[in-house]
């Protein structure tokens, strides 16, 4: 078989330069009318993030500026680009439903967004937000479910503005076999300020409210699609986690949040013969430079002793140099062109690179033995303890036998589980905090007499775990209890 070098050669040329790459990007803003002092805080942010964005673009630029090689090089291809995207906005997210939030129902409503971008890295680029929109809902869950009340109950939050510098991780550039992808996966995280506005209806416990400025934690994934070196299509789905409970001008338990779902258009900007750097994918560069470089060491070496054209001395060198670079010395699986750690032990599990893997050691757990007397000594604590009326104080009474489990404890070093659990009399928040103290107090008194507070776990779980009826005396008495339980 006769071959040409001078082919091979270009062929091999052509593999390693021949890059092409999308890149997607989201971001969500939304501009709303407001007076002039609004307007004007908003030209203000709007200014302040965009400055905060270049200063931390080109601080990371010059971090990563002598972190290159000579096959890549980061002039080479675009990184800046911008977006516009609308969607919907509600204030269900996955992390809470109909139950666990201010209000039952959503209401979607429209929002959108626009954003800048610079990719730092091919899997890392950093994003500055704008969006805008209203968040609504209704039927809330303070009143009577059903009832003609909450039935006309309802809220809407307008999002005058808000402002995010977020994290984009593209995974994407991690593949193998291609420098490119039409299909783009990422995730975002993040930071972000916004204004907003409540107006609540028929809500006791809710308020209006005036625009307020609060932070929020903006956690999202999405997907891009790359129709052409320039354009890109994207979906994403993005959660904010406000850091306030008002945001819908009911006051809850917890933070409110809610979600945006949305598609958009992505423009590369700058040369629009460069390739994009978001979906260069380095793993796959290397991977082709490599059967290129084999390749062209196997042509030099056919070509040598085809046409014979070359000295004896030059062909022996050369079939020597393929010899030792696809040889494998340690006979590990990896030639010496490609491996990083030759002379490995026999038999030595090693990577794609030659490098042992580091297999951690097994852990060994003991085998913990509970005995029907062990039951017996927890079982009399449990029937004994009990405290005073309405507080978390342990009766003189209950000593002996917690003083019991507090020795087998000692003695066997067994973990211990206390759940606190309470009727249903009073308020919610009264009663969960009473069954936490309460089996806070137990934990309390079982340490103070030796045993090893690292293995007892004290839970509280109020009334929402009765074992009988809370309409009768009886039921109710039954369901004030502190639960042990042995592992």
């Amino acid at each position: 078989m006769k071959i040409n070098y001078n082919q091979l050669q270009t062929s091999s040329e052509g593999i390693t330069s021949n890059y092409n790459f999308n890149a997607s990007i989201t971001h969500s803003g939304r501009v709303a009318k407001q007076n002039k002092k609004s307007n004007l805080f908003s030209l203000q942010g709007l200014a302040f993030a965009f400055c905060l964005f270049l200063f931390t673009s080109a601080a990371m630029a010059q971090v990563n500026a002598g972190d290159t090689v000579s096959h890549f090089n980061k002039k080479d291809f675009r990184t800046w680009s911008v977006g516009l995207n609308g969607g919907m906005l509600t204030h269900f997210t996955p992390f809470n439903g109909e139950l666990n939030g201010d209000f039952r129902t959503p209401q979607e409503t429209w929002g959108w967004g626009a954003y800048i971008k610079d990719q730092v890295l091919p899997g890392f680029g950093i994003q500055a937000d704008y969006m805008a929109g209203k968040v609504t809902g209704y039927r809330s869950n303070s009143l009577p479910y059903p009832s003609y009340a909450q039935d006309n109950s309802n809220f809407k939050t307008s999002i005058d503005w808000s402002f995010a510098l977020s994290g984009v991780f593209t995974v994407a550039n991690l593949s193998l076999n291609h420098k490119k992808n039409f299909l783009s996966p990422y995730v975002t995280g993040g930071a972000g300020y916004m204004s907003s506005s409540a107006h609540v209806i028929g809500v006791p416990t809710g308020a209006n409210s005036n625009y307020n400025g609060n932070w929020f934690v903006p956690i999202g994934a999405g997907l891009k699609l790359g129709i052409s070196n320039t354009i890109n299509i994207d979906l994403g789905y993005k959660v904010a986690f406000m850091r306030t409970s008002n945001f819908d001008g009911v006051s809850g338990s917890f933070n409110d949040r809610f979600s945006y779902a949305h598609a958009g258009i992505e423009l590369a900007l700058g040369n629009k013969k460069s390739p994009q750097l978001q979906n260069y994918s380095a793993i796959a560069a290397i991977r082709e430079e490599s059967a290129a470089e084999n390749l062209a060491l196997r042509g030099r070496i056919a070509a040598n002793e085809q046409n014979r054209v070359l000295d004896q001395d030059r062909y022996n060198r050369d079939a020597k140099q393929y010899a030792n670079d696809m040889a494998d010395d340690d006979a590990d699986g990896v030639s010496n062109k490609f491996d990083k750690c030759p002379n490995t032990p026999m038999h030595t599990v090693v990577d794609g690179s030659g490098c042992p893997l580091i297999v951690p050691a097994p852990i060994v757990h003991e085998r913990v033995i509970i005995t029907e007397e062990d039951r017996r000594i927890v079982g009399e604590a449990i029937k004994d303890l009990e405290f005073e009326l309405g507080k978390a104080t342990i009766k003189a009474h209950s000593y002996p036998t917690l003083n019991r489990v507090a020795a087998l404890l000692v003695q066997k070093n067994f973990s211990l589980k206390l759940a606190g659990h309470t009727d249903n009399s009073g308020s919610m928040a009264r009663n969960q905090a009473l069954s936490k103290d309460r089996a806070e107090a137990v934990k309390t008194y079982l340490v103070e007499h030796g045993a090893n507070p690292s293995t007892i776990e004290a839970t509280g779980y109020g009334p929402s775990q009765p074992i009988a009826t809370n309409k009768t005396a009886e039921g109710r008495q039954d369901n004030r209890r502190v639960e042990f339980s042995l592992f």
